[in-house]
């Protein structure tokens, strides 16, 4: 019989930074993702077409389903704070000491 192993390997807290990215990527893209997400979930909860919601951010039907398709790379934090900002989201910036700083 082959005995199941119960072994894993506790999160960082950062998804990103578990898969392999340096340090200061993978804050970046949890950041973006993040934001990302915020966009992503009131497209979905206001049922808008990929050409509805490329005219409701000014943007393209590319760009749109990239976002749907959670492609965080094609994005930065700029662009996606403003594209909260069009739907009535904005951003607050915290600044934490991170647990590896000396």
């Amino acid at each position: 019989m082959i005995e199941k192993m119960n072994s894993y390997t506790p999160s960082s807290g950062n998804v990103f930074e578990d898969l392999g990215f340096g340090n200061e990527e993978a804050a970046n893209l949890l950041i973006r993702a993040d934001l990302l997400i915020e966009i992503r979930e009131y497209i979905r909860e206001s049922g808008m077409s990929l050409n509805e919601a490329a005219e409701f951010f000014g943007t393209t039907k590319s760009r749109i389903s990239d976002l749907k398709q959670a492609r965080v790379q094609k994005f930065g934090i700029d662009y996606l704070i403003n594209m909260l900002s069009k739907i009535g989201k904005g951003v607050k910036v915290e600044i934490v000491d991170l647990p590896s700083a000396a």
